[in-house]
This record gives structure tokens, C-alpha cells and sequence, in this order.
């Protein structure tokens, strides 16, 4: 099976949705289709031998929607400029694909774009921009494909919203005036005689009759789509509308002729229903504007993060430097980084010091030191010094480009939680429309007559509103899953999303996630009458010849103290023991006190107790003589990370049970977990054991979180409901686990936990009002309160309702934009 995103044009509604997802799944050779109606996209997991994606866009066309297919993979896109004719478009093509390495060229003409396929032996991209100027035309490289689909998306959404802008103005104010002749009246506000309805019959139904059939021209999509849609027998939102005011508008116009014919008879006035057509159509185009300007804003995070990638890069050459379209750097290129300016793609820096902001990655608002080696992130902003830089990951293989793709492809996913609201979207239109009826006969048959049969019809038809439930939980899923991409946590589907909220036990790998997962001293010891710098400084002038991750952690010590280390010599390393070399002249050695008692430098009994308790408390004692004499103790040990103990904390608070799993020795581990405040711990696990002692806790009955590094951990994180990868810095494993920690700070997974649960709580707050208002709304409309001596509902004030109810629904889950934590 393979896997694709497509994007589905002309859905209007949840039955939109819920029945392109049927029919495409039923599709011989597709293994799944989940059709998102806020993101307008469709995951598609089909078997490519056995049916294709064109088979597949043809079926959705003929559903009355439109499935927007990939582009070739491996294409290039290119902008062309200077063509004229075909004989231009041809011209590029034959030259172009006469190049040794070029696959393809492919033109339109119409478009001014190409398709450049190229072999990996092929031209550079310059190469083939170069050529085409020689033909007279310039090209440019477009944006990757999924940025340019996005944009694109983006692009066609909001032309979409200015035309509804543009629409609901003269709506607006037509249905106000139509609502001043039909109502005025009835409320003591008299018209002019030439329209009144007790001088005038035919002029005030005429008059009715010209302000709404172009509100109704300014609306005709409801009606473009849902009577075609209700034709294929796949029903929607639209065709409740259309259907509901179309009945109105028709027997109003019945009436209309009837006056008429009857030369004005004022008996008919009362069965104008020309402002319950009007009002309603303005009315629900308010509420789809709104809705549309809404759902705009859940695409907010996947915005910013395109908008920090930049367009051009400094190249820097044999001759100078140049500026080029970040499209065209390729790995191994030497580029520019100027103060101020964001870093084009992923690579190493080569020259020079800085700061750089990384909290487009990890939220983390304090800048991040880079020197020479140092790693630098695409979209990342450079605060200080100029950097030179080594481009290593480029185009779809940076950082960023990754995140947007996880980010984009969990706003695109479902939650289980929303299966129940989509199978009864499914059914919900034509069972309406059966309601809707039924209602409308027995009011009939109960003597009311057909004028209040037809409010009665028209209300429950308009009131339905199966687009609040369509959008209840993909618009929580978008803005949570983008909230949280803008504090470092990366949650990659939505059902990830929902596993999360439910988690009951976490699991924490010790190393390098409880513990900072390198060595650093700890404890500095020195006898009495030496200092902790004179301690510190022998010995990490003997462990600087040694290449011992210990040693090295010693060394670091002393350079975070600002330590001039005085030089050494003879260095000799004792496996299992020890070092020693000469320091001035002086024998000094660093080890284990057994070794150093055996070399002549006896280790006093008070100093030996010390060490011991070092040693109960997890960390590794190395003691250091010089000449004989005893100088004191240093102790190393992978230390707690400094936030551990308030997280686990919180994770209690929040009746979460959190363990510990670690292939340390029992010693280490319960004086690790001491100091994080675990109680439950596992020790000498193998990586292969722990993803067993996650089912043992499955097995249980919990929800279990698994927090590890990503690597090693990857078995445990793949068997836990939720697996949580720690990120350390810029070169985390984000394709590992389902949430990504982007941070590397154990404050994310509470960050995480809580904002799953924050979303999931939204989305069951959508989706109880989502069915509550069509649970209650229906039957009022349909008059049972007027059978039981209540009033009956307005048309008007039905189709208010169903348009706020979906504006309900998208600014309740936009509220997760504020979510901190």
C-alpha cells in the first residue's frame, strides 16, 4: 500500500466529506480514505497495482468534488517567462530535453510553468536555468510541492473568502429591505401606498418578489451544488437549503401569480414567503463567511512556519559571494549567515561565533550558542555574528521541512473520537430531509393547512446542521496540533492526539531522559588545606591526554571554571583503574582508590566513607593523588536532568504513575530515582526488555506513555499506546514516536499530556453541541412545542441558528490558540 495526501475541492459539509470517504473506501485497491472537512484533504492508502490515483480523482469527480492529483515525483517545478506561442513552449521542450540527464521537460503554455525531470547524473538546476536564457526565456525554480499545495490551498481559500465578502454585502442589505416590506405591516410600520399590501396587493408581492430573486442570484451556489448533489442521490447541506427556501420561494411565486390573476386579492398577501428564502440564504452566507474566516485561522502555525524559511541564500564562491534561491543550494555549499538574517538550510557551521534563536524549533526563547561545529536549523534566526556554514540537509530533508510535513499531515488525520460523527453524518441529510416531510404531512393531515406545513417544512430543513459536526473535531485536532508545534511538542495524528488525553502511566527511559545523558562532575571534594580549584585543576590536566568519556567530563569542569591547566606529561591509562601523568614534575593520578592505594598513595579511611556515599548515590568517585598525597575526591555521574523532579511531580498530581526503566545496576537506578522523586523503578532492563515491561503495564489495564531518546528506545516506544521522543537540540529523530519533544526538556511530556487532554475536552464540547443543537433544533421545528400550545419557530430564526451553530463550533476550538500549559 501507499500512502498520499490528496486535496478535495467542493466540500461544503460533513455528508460532503462522510460520503466521499464511503465511496472512495468501497473502491477496489484502496486500503483506507479519511476525508478531512476542515483541511479539505483526503488520506489515501491504495495499492497502486491495482488501482491509480487518476482512477481514483475520476470517482471523486463523479461524486461532484474535485481531488487535486500530485505532481510526477522527482519534478521540478519552474516558472517560465518570455513564451508567446506554441512554437516558444516547444521549442524549451526539445532543447531542454535534448540535454544529456534531462528526463523530461514538460510546458504549459497557458500557465507559463514547466516539469523538469532530471536523472542523478543530470545537469545542476543552473545549468538548465542557463540554457533556457540562451533560447531568450527566463525560468525560476516554484516552491517544493507540498509548500506550493499549501499556498495554494491558502491562495484559493481566501479568494474564496473576498468573494463571499463581495456577495454578502448586497445580501445583507437586501434582506434587510425585504425584511422591512414583508414584516413592516405586521409590526405598525406602515409602507407607501403604491406597495401596500391593503391598497396594492400586486405591487407589494412584486416588490418582494425583485429584492429576492437577486439575493437568491448573489446565493445560487446553494443551489448549483445541493440540487446536483441531491440528483446523484448524495444529498447535503446545500441541498437542505436549496431545498427548503426553493419550496418557499416556489410557493410564494404561486401566490404572487394568483394575486395576480385575482386582480390584487389581498387574501393572498399572507402567503408571501419571500423574506424566509431571502433571509435565510443572507443569513447562512453570514454564518459561512464567518465560518470561512474561522477556519483560516487553524492553519495559523503551518503559516508561520513556511513564512520563516527564506527565499534566498549568500553563496560563497572562489570569487566572492553571490545570491541564489535557497531551491538552487545544494549539500557541501559554503553559505553566508549575516546578523539578522535566518539560516537558508540545515548544516554545520565552519567559521565564526554567535547566538542564534531556535525557538521555531523548541519554543525555547533564550538564544542557543554556535561555534565552529556547532549545528544550525533551517528557518532558525541569527541574532550576533556573521556564521559561515557548511549546507548539509537541504529542500524536503531539512528540519522545518520535516516539521511542517508532521505538522500538516496530523492536521490532516482523524481522531477515533470522531467516528460516531461521521457515520451519522453519513445518513443525516436524507434522514432530515425524510423528517422533514413527515413533519410537514402530519401537520397536514392535523388540519393546519399547507401554508403552516410549508413553515413547518421549510424550518426543519434549514435548521439541520450537519457542518458543526463535520467540523467539531478536525478544527480542535488543527489548531491543538498547531498550538503545540509552537511549543516544541510535535503531535503527529490525531489519533496520537487522543491516545495521549488518556494516558494513565508514563514510563521514563533513565538515560538521557531522566538524566542529562552525558557524565559531569557533581561533587568536588578536596582534602583539608587544598582548594576545589587546585583539585579540580590536576586532575583535568591529567584526564585532558585522555579521550575517557569521565575524563573528558572532568575537563569540562575545570573549562566551565575558567581553569588555566598546567601542562602535563607521560600520560599513561590503567584500563579499569585508572590515569596518571606528570604534572610540574609531579607524579599525579586519578582512579579508583584500590589502584591508587596499590601505587603508594594511601586513601584515608574518612575520605574512603565519603566515596562510598558517593558511590550509594549513583555516581562514580574518582579519587586523585599527586606525589603520594591524597588531594580529594571527584565524583561524575550522568546527573538528573534539573527539571525532573517538577515534573514528576505534576505527573502525580495529575493521578498519572510514573516508572522508571534502566539498564543501570539497581544501586544507580534507586539513587537516581530518589532524587527524581520515582518511586517505582526497573532496573538492569535490556532495550529489548523494556518494550516488554510497557505490555506488562498494558496489561493492566493503562494507558501507557513512553518517554525515551528515540533511538535506542524505539521498540518500547513503538509498543506504548503513546510514544514520546525526546528531542535533543536540532538533530532529533523526528520521524520516531508519536510525539516529538522538540525541546529535549522532560517539561514537554507535561506540556504534551495536557494539551491532548485540553483538545480532546474541546472536541467533546463541539461535538456534544454539535448534536445537541440538531437534537433539540429538529423537533422545535418541526412544532412540537406548538402541538403542546408553544410558539412555533421562524424560518429566519432557524437558519440564524444552523449558521451560527458551525461559527460556534470553529471559534470554540480557535480558543485552543491561548492554550500555555
Amino acid at each position: 500500500m501507499e500512502k498520499t495526501t490528496l486535496p478535495i475541492r467542493g466540500m461544503h459539509c460533513a455528508s460532503c466529506s462522510s460520503r466521499i470517504e464511503r465511496v472512495v473506501g468501497q473502491l477496489p485497491g484502496v486500503g483506507q480514505a479519511s476525508v478531512n472537512l476542515a483541511a479539505e484533504t483526503m488520506e489515501l492508502q491504495f495499492d497502486p497495482t491495482t488501482i491509480t490515483l487518476p482512477e481514483v480523482a475520476e470517482r471523486v469527480k463523479q461524486l461532484g468534488f474535485e481531488a487535486v492529483l500530485p505532481e510526477p515525483p522527482g519534478a521540478i517545478r519552474m516558472s517560465l517567462g518570455g513564451m508567446h506561442c506554441a512554437s516558444c513552449s516547444r521549442r524549451i521542450e526539445a532543447v531542454v530535453g535534448g540535454m544529456e540527464g534531462v528526463r523530461a521537460m514538460r510546458v504549459n503554455l497557458a500557465t507559463e510553468t514547466g516539469e523538469l525531470e532530471l536523472s542523478p547524473e543530470g545537469p545542476s538546476l543552473e545549468a538548465v536555468i542557463d540554457r533556457i536564457a540562451t533560447l531568450g526565456f527566463t525560468a525560476a525554480v516554484l516552491p517544493d510541492e507540498d509548500e506550493s499545495r499549501f499556498e495554494t490551498q491558502q491562495r484559493e481559500a481566501a479568494l474564496r473568502l473576498e468573494a463571499q465578502r463581495r456577495a454578502l454585502i448586497p445580501q445583507l442589505g437586501l434582506g434587510a429591505l425585504i425584511l422591512l416590506v414583508a414584516m413592516g405591516p405586521m409590526v405598525g410600520m406602515p409602507l407607501p401606498a403604491i406597495i401596500s399590501p391593503d391598497t396594492s396587493p400586486a405591487a407589494y408581492a412584486l416588490t418582494q418578489l425583485a429584492l429576492t430573486a437577486p439575493l437568491l442570484w448573489l446565493g445560487r451556489r446553494f443551489y448549483l451544488d445541493g440540487v446536483p448533489a441531491l440528483l446523484r442521490g448524495g444529498p447535503n447541506m446545500d441541498s437542505l437549503i436549496a431545498l427548503g427556501t426553493g419550496a418557499a420561494f416556489l410557493a410564494s411565486l404561486w401566490s404572487t401569480l394568483e394575486i395576480l390573476l385575482q386582480h390584487g386579492a389581498d387574501h393572498k398577501v399572507h402567503e408571501l414567503y419571500y423574506e424566509s428564502a431571502a433571509v435565510i440564504i443572507a443569513l447562512i452566507s453570514l454564518g459561512k463567511y464567518f465560518e470561512a474566516r474561522s477556519k483560516a485561522k487553524t492553519t495559523e502555525a503551518v503559516k508561520a512556519l513556511l513564512s520563516l524559511a527564506p527565499d534566498t541564500a549568500t553563496r560563497l564562491t572562489d570569487a566572492g559571494s553571490e545570491t541564489v534561491p535557497v531551491k538552487l543550494v545544494r549539500p557541501g555549499d559554503r553559505l553566508l549567515v549575516r546578523p539578522g538574517e535566518r539560516v537558508p538550510v540545515d548544516g554545520v557551521v565552519l567559521e565564526g561565533a554567535s547566538e542564534v534563536d531556535e525557538s521555531m524549533l523548541t519554543g525555547e526563547s533564550l538564544p542557543v550558542p554556535k561555534n565552529p561545529g556547532d549545528p544550525l536549523a533551517s528557518g532558525t534566526q541569527n541574532s550576533l555574528g556573521a556564521l559561515t556554514m557548511r549546507a548539509e540537509r537541504v529542500g524536503p530533508d531539512t528540519v522545518l521541512a520535516r516539521i511542517v510535513r508532521l505538522v500538516r499531515d496530523a492536521q490532516g488525520s482523524k481522531a477515533p473520537i470522531a467516528s460516531l460523527a461521521d457515520r451519522v453524518s453519513l445518513y443525516f441529510v436524507p434522514t432530515v430531509m425524510a423528517l422533514a416531510v413527515c413533519a410537514a404531512g402530519a401537520w397536514l393531515l392535523a388540519g393546519e393547512g399547507w401554508p403552516f406545513a410549508l413553515r413547518i417544512f421549510v424550518s426543519v430543513m434549514v435548521i439541520a446542521c450537519p457542518c458543526a459536526m463535520g467540523l467539531a473535531t478536525p478544527t480542535s485536532i488543527m489548531v491543538g496540533t498547531g498550538r503545540g508545534a509552537g511549543m516544541g511538542v510535535l503531535i503527529k495524528s490525531g489519533q496520537a492526539l487522543e491516545s495521549a488525553s488518556a494516558v494513565s502511566a508514563v514510563v521514563l527511559d533513565k538515560t538521557g531522559t531522566l538524566t542529562l545523558g552525558h557524565p559531569v562532575v557533581t561533587d568536588v571534594l578536596p582534602v583539608p588545606g587544598e582548594t576545589k580549584d587546585f583539585l579540580l585543576g590536576r586532575a583535568a590536566a591529567v584526564e585532558a591526554l585522555s579521550a575517557h568519556p569521565l575524563g573528558q567530563a572532568v575537563v569540562q569542569a575545570a573549562q566551565a571554571r575558567d581553569l588555566d591547566l598546567p601542562p602535563a606529561s607521560d600520560a599513561k591509562a590503567v584500563p579499569g583503574q585508572g590515569v596518571e601523568a606528570h604534572v610540574l614534575g609531579a607524579r599525579v593520578l586519578v582512579g579508583r582508590h584500590a589502584w591508587l592505594s596499590g601505587e603508594g598513595a594511601a586513601v584515608p579511611a574518612d575520605l574512603l566513607e565519603q566515596g562510598e556515599r558517593l558511590s550509594a548515590e549513583g555516581k562514580t568517585p574518582l579519587y586523585v593523588a599527586e606525589g603520594g598525597r591524597m588531594l580529594g575526591i571527584l565524583a561524575v555521574a550522568d546527573a538528573l536532568r534539573p527539571e525532573a523532579p517538577q515534573v514528576i511531580r505534576q505527573l502525580s498530581d495529575m493521578g498519572i504513575r510514573v516508572v522508571m526503566l534502566t539498564g543501570d545496576n539497581p544501586r544507580t537506578a534507586a539513587a537516581i530515582a530518589a532524587q527524581a522523586g520515582v518511586t517505582e523503578v526497573f532496573a538492569e532492563v535490556a532495550p529489548e526488555g523494556k518494550a516488554a515491561k510497557v505490555n506488562e503495564l498494558k496489561a493492566q489495564g493503562l494507558t501507557v506513555a513512553m518517554v525515551g531518546d528515540g533511538i535506542n528506545d524505539a521498540p518500547a516506544l513503538a509498543t506504548a499506546d503513546v510514544g514520546m521522543s525526546m528531542g535533543t537540540g536540532i538533530d532529533v529523530a523526528i520521524e520516531t514516536g508519536d510525539i516529538v519533544l522538540m525541546r529535549g526538556d522532560l517539561r514537554g511530556v507535561v506540556t504534551a499530556l495536557k494539551l491532548a487532554k485540553a483538545t480532546v475536552r474541546n472536541i467533546k464540547q463541539n461535538l456534544f453541541w454539535a448534536f445537541a443543537y440538531n437534537v433539540l433544533g429538529i423537533p422545535v421545528a418541526a412544532g412540537v412545542l406548538y402541538a403542546f400550545g408553544g410558539p412555533t419557530l421562524s424560518p429566519m430564526i432557524a437558519g440564524a441558528a444552523m449558521a451560527m451553530s458551525s461559527v460556534s463550533v470553529v471559534s470554540n476550538a480557535l480558543r485552543l490558540r491561548f492554550f500555555k500549559g
